[in-house]
């Protein structure tokens, strides 16, 4: 391209609208994100919903906003096709100096894609690759402080650490804290440990707020060796803010940033800096899970079709339909050498489903927004996504083509699919079921009733609650995966079954008493969940509660008073005990109480 061409004012004016429409959205997602430290000092907890769900509405915003203007402006649809080169162009040019600019390069395709067609979605227009490298990229102050116990001694060094994160609100107490953090750090990694002379501690400098728990992030540097860990902190009744846990254990830092739990809040000024840091303490997490968990899930969305264009390209297995039981409302496939599925909503919804398309993609949105608590699976929403034709069956060729002729575009080699969501394969509840020991089955169950429990107290009625429904992670830890039939728990009716007024009504195949859309009856669960006598025996010793109604109804006036109950990511066993529990310090007592935060 010469250089008149790569001076064309209109290009370049493109270039800086669109990035002016990503400036607007990260300094507005920086500015919420920032204000999670005053909601946590305060204890606003329904403020803190309240800004998780706006802050994943922003992009979209922008997005929608950006291409208007574009549209109003330069009559974008009608630009030939040099111009949109040169856009890319002057929009590489305007990034060498930014400090979001991976992130930039997204919102220009998203941009760019609700303005174009599916001819124009190739590097020349688009940025298919990254362009802007990230690797060197840091903000000034630094990301993460440094500090360093072998010239200052761990307890000043663990007391500076709490006192940077400058709390407006006092600790309970400090020395305390101090103390075991320092008894329980010591404990890990031992005394007898030889120090380095570059023994020190890193620690990222801004906190992950989460519902009501704020978390420091860091590693202990000896050496070569490193050891990620990460504080929790919680705030008290009292007022005050204390630490409720230290670990160590890479299962805890990995259900920490879990694909079941909601985004955290962070303040950044360059987001690769932060996901750099937790590469190197989380090497099994992927980049755009990284990049998910701290609040940039578009751009993990792109970095995840990324991956998925790279392993395409390095494997030959086909797609299938997923195993299982088939449901009535998603047609489901995965690669065999992909750990995904791939989920379309079918054209016609049988009964005894109520449910259309759109009801279905308001409650994957319901999903996104609220806390999952590790229990519901995090999804990615996909539009006009191409699949090479020749890998997929001849069964899921006949499926897609039966099932969701509406969403199916149908190209000389390849398909593409209009609307998909992606989540993380598990293995479906009710299979595991069928080859699990003994033990392996107790524990799952256990799991399984602890979710739904969890579930509810978080407001989220799964609705269908048959083990099809759910699934086991790699860390046999039991998820929630069917969401088009979820409800909030305060639209639901929880009811006893009334007791037979005479023989007849006894007798009855079908309900003698009215039953309203959104009522529902526990106890009737038996009959469809408790059919196999040990699955009935475990679940009814370790869960007798999910099928009385009173239990439910406890829950439900518990939200309906504004009582928010967090399920914090690491068992009961990690957290410090607190001597001072009579005066309230211990933030999640009443989750505890309910026997919902588990082991």
């Amino acid at each position: 391209m010469d250089q008149r061409r790569r001076e064309n004012p209109i290009a370049l004016a493109i270039a800086q609208v669109v990035l002016w429409g990503f400036n607007k959205h990260y300094r507005l997602f920086r500015e919420i994100s920032a204000g999670a430290k005053d909601r946590f000092e305060r204890g606003a907890w329904q403020e803190i919903q309240l800004a998780q769900r706006e802050r994943i509405a922003f992009y979209d915003r922008r997005v929608s906003e950006t291409a208007l203007r574009l549209e109003k402006e330069f009559n974008s649809e009608e630009l030939p096709e040099r111009v949109w080169q040169e856009v890319k162009y002057h929009y590489i040019n305007l990034l060498v100096d930014h400090k979001q600019p991976e992130c930039a390069e997204t919102f220009f395709n998203s941009v760019c894609c609700r303005i174009l067609h599916r001819d124009y979605y190739r590097n020349d227009y688009i940025f298919v690759r990254p362009t802007i490298s990230t690797e060197h990229l840091d903000s000034d102050p630094p990301a993460y402080r440094s500090y360093y116990p072998l010239h200052q001694g761990l307890q000043p060094v663990v007391r500076k650490m709490l006192e940077d994160f400058g709390f407006a609100i006092e600790f309970d107490d400090l020395g305390r804290d101090v103390d075991r953090i320092v008894a329980r750090a010591t404990a890990h990694y031992g005394e007898t440990l030889k120090l380095e002379p570059n023994h020190q501690i890193q620690v990222l400098s801004s906190l992950f707020f989460r519902n009501k728990g704020a978390y420091a992030i860091g590693k202990i540097v000896n050496g070569n060796v490193e050891i990620p860990f990460a504080l929790a902190l919680l705030r008290s009744r009292a007022g005050g803010v204390f630490v409720d846990a230290l670990l160590f254990d890479m299962q805890d830092l990995l259900a920490l940033f879990s694909f079941s739990r909601a985004y955290f809040m962070v303040e950044m000024e360059v987001p690769a800096t932060f996901v750099q840091f937790l590469r190197s303490m989380l090497p099994a997490r992927p980049k755009f899970e990284l990049y998910n968990m701290i609040g940039l899930q578009k751009h993990g969305k792109a970095l995840f079709y990324r991956d998925f264009l790279h392993h395409l390209s390095h494997s030959s297995d086909q797609f299938t339909i997923a195993p299982g039981i088939h449901g009535l409302v998603m047609l489901v496939f995965t690669l065999p050498s992909f750990p995904f599925v791939f989920k379309v909503i079918k054209d016609v919804i049988a009964p005894p489903k109520e449910v259309d398309r759109e009801g279905v993609k308001a409650k994957y949105l319901m999903v996104k927004q609220h806390d999952r608590v590790g229990r519901m699976a995090d999804t990615l929403e996909y539009s006009d996504v191409a699949f090479p034709k020749n890998r997929f069956s001849d069964e899921l060729i006949g499926e897609l083509r039966r099932l969701v002729p509406s969403q199916l575009l149908e190209e000389d080699d390849r398909f593409v699919i209009r609307h998909l969501y992606i989540e993380r394969r598990m293995t479906p509840l009710n299979l595991y079921l069928q080859s699990a020991s003994e033990s392996e089955a107790c524990d799952a169950l256990e799991e399984y009733g602890l979710a739904i429990k969890q579930l509810a107290a978080a407001n989220i009625f799964p609705g269908d609650l048959l083990y099809k429904n759910f699934g086991v992670t790699r860390n046999r830890r039991v998820v929630f995966y069917d969401y088009d039939e979820i409800e909030y728990m305060t639209q639901c009716n929880f009811r006893k079954v009334p007791l037979p007024r005479n023989e007849e009504e006894e007798m009855a195949s079908e309900p003698w008493y009215p039953v309203a859309k959104n009522d529902v009856f526990p106890e009737e669960w038996k009959t469809f969940l408790l059919g196999d006598p040990n699955i009935r025996a475990t679940l009814l010793r370790a869960h007798p509660e999910l099928f009385d109604a009173d239990f439910w109804n406890g829950l439900k006036s518990r939200i309906l008073s504004g009582h928010i109950v967090d399920v914090f990511p690491y068992a009961r066993s990690k957290r410090f005990a607190h001597s001072d529990e009579s005066q309230g310090i211990r933030a999640s007592d009443d989750a505890e109480a309910l026997d919902l935060q588990g082991d």
